[in-house]
């Protein structure tokens, strides 16, 4: 509390404030703020003043800020704080407002009034119109009216958006979702499809219920069509509900007929980019639908899926790379997979430069994609493709890599692999160029 006060004083005894308008520096005037207008927290001019129970007041975008963060405390007194605690401060307010005009000959703009936040009530109200309004199949315009309120409240500030998320309003839109798109004139009523799945992204992220409302083969029969031939707004939030559905635990349970449409979807949103959030969103879907179902792998490879990731890793951020190795770590895990990377010249340089490149779990990712490459068929034979997938990652420092991981420590499975990876690559050691004789003397005693 002393140091928010010590601040307080400090910022208003040097004036922050400084005006002048061009002049020279004679007629620059110096404004200090009055010390009861600044937020404790910012220590800038309160636009929303809001007052605590303790009757300390901030401004509403610093204290939820403060308060989003975990710690439930008045940041002044440090008594308990809760978001519904805070109650907006007019007086104070009005007087900001008038400082402000009285002061605008001097450059300082008026604040504008805030906009009133919704209230549970007024949110329900909108609920349940929508819900008696998805249940007639002729009010598809009402409900397109409805939708585009809840969407423009939730977007119009986090307070609002955090209340009808906690009064179950991904819920009613994923039922609204499911009940137009299971009706006769679904087809006309694509805007309105689009214009939920809009409002539905505002409420990401969507509780079991709303994902297994969406998990429904109506509901997923519209969200594939809407990924596939919607507008672009439309095909990034169909693809970020997919997700939302593929990546929550008993979400679905059968998605037999639906799989191979799905990942139509997802590599189609994957090889013709939208934005990079949909081709994140995308590759979290197929790497879970993988998981799901052994046969994804086989089928992603057969679509040309794997050219693509091998070369989205050329320029990736941390976030891409690592969405991009698990994705080509679980597409490896079929013949098919393997073949096609291993017959990309990208494949293994790329594999080998993300190890200790761009975080551990990349590391982890590219050595268990790497192990698949290395090893041999079923019947324990290899290959040309095989040996010269492994001579490669030799000539590329795989070795060196692969020896100083062991050495720093990693997780047991990682390990096993990188161990396992070592004994394959040194079956190659006199072809290897680059590599010297003595980067192999510890081999022995690092995989016993």
């Amino acid at each position: 509390m002393a140091l928010l006060v010590r601040r307080a004083r400090r910022a208003a005894t040097k004036a922050a404030v400084l005006l002048g308008g061009g002049g020279s520096s004679s007629s620059s005037v110096e404004l200090a703020i009055p010390a009861h207008f600044r937020c404790p927290i910012s220590l800038d001019l309160m636009r929303d003043p809001v007052t605590a129970p303790t009757g300390i007041t901030y401004d509403r975008e610093s204290i939820e800020a403060w308060l989003d963060t975990g710690r439930a405390t008045c940041p002044v007194t440090h008594a308990p704080l809760r978001h519904e605690d805070l109650v907006p401060n007019h007086a104070i307010r009005r007087v900001i407002q008038d400082w402000c005009v009285a002061n605008r000959s001097r450059g300082v703009e008026r604040i504008p009034t805030p906009k009133i936040p919704v209230t549970p009530v007024q949110a329900s109200e909108l609920l349940f119109d929508l819900a008696g309004s998805a249940r007639r199949r002729d009010a598809a315009a009402r409900c397109a009216e409805v939708v585009a309120k809840i969407k423009a409240l939730a977007r119009d500030s986090e307070r609002n958006r955090r209340c009808f998320a906690s009064i179950g309003t991904g819920r009613v839109l994923a039922a609204a979702f499911e009940s137009l798109a299971a009706a006769a004139d679904a087809a006309p009523a694509g805007h309105v499809l689009e214009d939920i799945l809009a409002a539905l992204v505002c409420m990401m992220p969507l509780d079991e219920e709303a994902a297994r409302t969406l998990g429904l083969p109506t509901s997923l029969g519209s969200l594939v069509a809407i990924a596939e031939n919607g507008s672009l707004a439309g095909r990034l939030n169909a693809v970020l509900a997919i997700k939302e559905v593929v990546s929550c635990d008993g979400a679905f349970t059968d998605l037999s007929g639906k799989v191979d449409d799905i990942l139509d979807a997802l590599a189609k949103t994957i090889k013709s980019p939208i934005c990079p959030q949909a081709t994140k969103a995308g590759m979290v879907a197929i790497y879970h639908l993988a998981l799901y179902d052994e046969r994804v792998a086989a089928r992603l490879a057969a679509a040309g899926l794997v050219p693509v990731l091998v070369e989205a890793l050329v320029d990736a951020d941390k976030s891409m790379s690592e969405k991009a190795l698990a994705v080509l770590d679980a597409v490896l895990a079929s013949e098919e997979g393997r073949a096609s990377a291993r017959a990309h010249a990208l494949a293994v340089p790329m594999l080998v430069k993300k190890m200790f490149r761009v975080s551990d779990l990349a590391t982890q990712l590219a050595v268990s994609a790497m192990w698949r490459l290395g090893k041999a068929h079923n019947d324990g034979e290899e290959d040309d493709a095989v040996t010269q997938c492994l001579v490669e990652a030799l000539r590329v420092g795989a070795f060196q890599k692969l020896l100083l991981l062991l050495q720093v420590g990693c997780r047991d499975a990682t390990k096993e692999k990188a161990t396992e990876l070592l004994k394959m690559l040194n079956k190659y050691k006199s072809v290897g160029e680059c590599v010297d004789a003595v980067d192999f003397r510890g081999l022995n005693k690092l995989s016993s």
